[in-house]
């Protein structure tokens, strides 16, 4: 069939209606308010290019130098006339415009928003947002001629340059096009369900008069709401001034962006009404879902409607240690500050806030993206000028534009003069991991070509000159960052080891003169493939997936050889699998957290875990004996038992290699004498999880958060045990929990007698420190 109803469509049918296609039809099939539409499905337009003959020549030209600027536009261009060059088959003409002329009412021709809706967009590990086209308020004279240019914008520059980035063939994607009946907004906007960076349970609102394709773009600096969903009240409101508002002509029906009146530019979009209603359907979006969103919403005549959702995914691995429901989340960060919201130049807060030492700030901001940086200010008015942005300069611009990508990798820093916090320049800039001021209002302005600034992301502040508290763009190095600045190293009896989450972090951790990883998770590595890995070994083979594992271990070893890796096969929950190709037959846990994870999960469905094993004895074989397997959710010797005999058969010998276990739950700390008789060399403290198991507290859920708590007596008992009863029977112990990096749970630990401690990477000096101060007064102690 050319087309689908979007009544018709569930998440389940992703790649027959693309991402926005099948989250409208979810949302529809939830009850949740979204205005009517159907889909030009995916398999048409693969059909189209294949029937008309143009689908080798159109891969092959787009097979370009994702860096190479001219080489992507001659790219676009080749495609795009390819394809609104090439004339539709009769039936598929017939089949669009047959389903468009039962949209309308009362014999008026409908006015419809056609939408692109790409295969690969939309995904919980990638943000592919805004890449195709959208175009509003057409009717039937375009329409035909808006789903060919929404085919095209499958390879625009920035869409050409982000897929192959991330790993996506081009030949691998289809789109679909969404055709939905417009709403008429007189007010939209976009909503955060969680914080965009760190996954605060922090809804972040932004509103605009008209439709909401002007705050999408960038094109108007919004309204910014920030709902605080721990204490159900708005803690922050900034009102901008909004110069411009997209509306449909009531003539033509075209969109045309109108100056917004003078009374209206700073007056607040939102009721407290509004608001509340837009919190409520958040929240009910976000529960459907499971996982935070980020919502396009519109308001018409007082009703509330929502455009599309998708899952946010620019929230930092770190935040919260994998608060987004990452399983085994035991190498993560603090959680970062959150991102100020304290208006762009021109608005008003409506709460306190601000720099108290605003001197020499230039122009300020949304704070975007965190980090500071200082650089050197390139004004890019034109795509022409993208060149001109070299590695280490701050790209300054009224908004960013998708063939603008490339230069955004290049650039220490970014900022725009429109957009909020769902802009196209703060979702591409988190993901990249740049830091960014938008919706300034004048920075293009205000700031000149070639000037020295610095650019903090966190405040949301440009300054002038190069602030001490940055490093400069041209200097930075993330390795050198790591690397301590006292060369040398504390001497402890106690080991002080390195979490290490994915193998590109591998040389930074290893700068940090850490005793070896306490913690290397496989979890990235397999998540990244795209596939589960059931699905992988089916369509690469065995020895693929091995190899895609040892490629990322051994990227590892090599950085730390000789000192000790230990590498933990994989601990990712259902919900994680379940995004994944081949991820349709996994299980719908209300609490994936406590459920088919970890070891469990290994012995129930063998075969992924034998290749896992296969690819550690691979390694093994190759001469990295550093390597040490660890094992996670480990219960009870029964556990155990399975696990050796899958060692064996790969050719890992449990009685001469070393290997251990996670002590993530009561029953495993309790059970300690007969795990250790069953032959562990060490057990290792997942704190996340060993406080969650032990105080029924979800570390997730906002309404019980507070309570979770690492240093509770009782979980710090089960530990002081753990490590009493594991010196008495020669097994060495370790924590790698984020409570490792703590300095009251450092302390308790050492006393304890703990055999080491694993920080993450930016708190290994401070902990070897620590370290060394309370083992001196232990010392001391024993001799007064």
């Amino acid at each position: 069939m050319a087309v689908l109803w979007l009544d018709d469509v569930d998440a389940d049918d992703i790649g027959t209606v693309g991402g926005k296609g099948a989250s409208l039809g979810e949302l529809i099939g939830a009850g949740l308010p979204v205005p009517p539409g159907f889909v030009v499905t995916a398999g048409t337009y693969r059909e189209f290019i294949e029937e008309a003959g143009i689908d080798e020549e159109l891969f092959s030209a787009v097979d370009v130098d994702p860096e190479d600027s001219a080489a992507l536009r001659e790219a676009e261009a080749t495609a795009r006339e390819l394809i609104t060059e090439t004339p539709f088959p009769d039936e598929v003409r017939e089949g669009i415009l047959e389903s468009y002329r039962e949209m309308g009412e009362d014999g008026e021709e409908a006015f419809v928003a056609v939408r692109s809706s790409a295969t690969a967009e939309d995904l919980p590990d990638s943000s592919f947002a805004g890449q195709q086209e959208t175009f509003l308020n057409v009717r039937e004279t375009d329409l035909l001629r808006r789903v060919k240019e929404c085919w095209a914008s499958l390879f625009t520059q920035r869409a050409i340059y982000y897929r192959q980035q991330r790993g996506f063939p081009h030949e691998d994607v289809d789109i679909a096009v969404v055709v939905q009946r417009m709403v008429d907004a007189e007010k939209s906007g976009v909503l955060f369900t969680s914080h965009p960076s760190t996954g605060d349970p922090q809804m972040t609102i932004e509103a605009a008069w008209g439709l909401g394709e002007a705050v999408v773009s960038g094109t108007v600096s919004p309204d910014n709401y920030v709902y605080d969903r721990g204490r159900d009240r708005v803690e922050d409101v900034t009102i901008a001034e909004k110069k411009v508002e997209m509306v449909k002509d009531p003539e033509s029906g075209e969109t045309v962006q109108l100056d917004v009146e003078e009374d209206r530019r700073t007056a607040r979009v939102l009721s407290d009404e509004e608001i509340d209603e837009l919190v409520e359907l958040g929240e009910l979006v976000e529960d459907h879902y499971g996982t935070p969103q980020d919502v396009e919403w519109a308001i018409y005549d007082g009703e509330v409607y929502m455009l599309q959702s998708r899952p946010i995914t620019t929230i930092r691995e770190d935040a919260g240690d994998d608060a987004s429901g990452s399983a085994g989340g035991e190498a993560g960060g603090d959680l970062a500050a959150a991102v100020a919201g304290n208006g762009g130049s021109g608005g008003t807060a409506e709460s306190d806030g601000g720099d108290g030492d605003a001197a020499d700030v230039l122009v300020d901001g949304l704070g975007a993206s965190p980090g500071a940086v200082s650089g050197t200010v390139r004004i890019v008015t034109k795509l022409d000028h993208l060149d001109q942005v070299q590695e280490g300069d701050v790209l300054v611009t009224e908004m960013t534009m998708p063939d603008m990508v490339p230069a955004m990798k290049r650039a220490a820093g970014i900022v725009t003069d429109e957009g909020g916090m769902t802009s196209h320049a703060a979702i591409i800039s988190r993901e990249l991991g740049v830091p960014a001021v938008v919706g300034t209002g004048n920075g293009s302005r205000v700031l000149e070509e070639g000037q020295s600034v610095t650019i903090d992301g966190d405040k949301g502040t440009v300054r002038a000159g190069a602030d001490e508290t940055a490093e400069p763009a041209e200097e930075f190095e993330p390795v050198e960052a790591a690397r301590p600045e006292t060369p040398v190293k504390p001497m402890t009896a106690t080991e002080v080891k390195v979490n290490v989450s994915i193998p590109e972090a591998a040389e930074r951790a290893a700068a940090t003169g850490a005793d070896g990883v306490g913690l290397l998770r496989i979890e990235h590595m397999v998540l990244s493939l795209g596939k589960t890995p059931e699905r992988y070994i089916a369509d690469h083979g065995a020895r693929a997936y091995q190899d895609e594992l040892i490629e990322g271990v051994r990227r590892v070893a090599d950085e730390f050889y000789p000192r000790p890796v230990r590498v933990r096969t994989i601990d990712a929950p259902t919900d994680e699998f379940r995004e994944l190709e081949g991820g349709d037959g996994e299980p719908n846990e209300h609490n994936p957290m406590l459920g088919w994870r970890g070891i469990r999960r290994s012995l129930d469905k063998p075969e992924p875990f034998r290749q896992e094993l296969a690819a550690f004895a691979r390694l093994i074989d190759m001469g990295y004996d550093n390597l040490e397997v660890m094992f996670p959710l480990v219960n009870d010797a029964a556990d155990l038992e399975g696990v050796k005999g899958h060692m064996r058969e790969a050719g890992i010998d449990p009685e001469t290699h070393r290997w251990g276990v996670m002590i993530e739950t009561p029953a495993s700390a309790l059970q300690i004498d007969e795990l250790a008789e069953a032959g562990i060399d060490f057990a290792s403290f997942g704190t996340n999880d060993l406080t969650q198991y032990t105080l029924a507290v979800d570390r997730n859920n906002e309404h019980v958060a507070d309570r979770f708590d690492e240093l509770h007596p009782a979980v710090l008992r089960l530990i002081g045990d753990t490590i009493e009863r594991c010196r008495e029977l020669g097994v060495d112990t370790s924590i790698c929990g984020q409570a490792g990096s703590k300095t009251e749970m450092v302390e308790f630990l050492v006393e304890e007698g703990v055999s080491s401690i694993s920080a993450n990477i930016d708190a290994v000096r401070d902990v070897q420190h620590e370290v060394k101060r309370v083992e001196q007064r232990l010392l001391l102690d024993s001799v007064r």
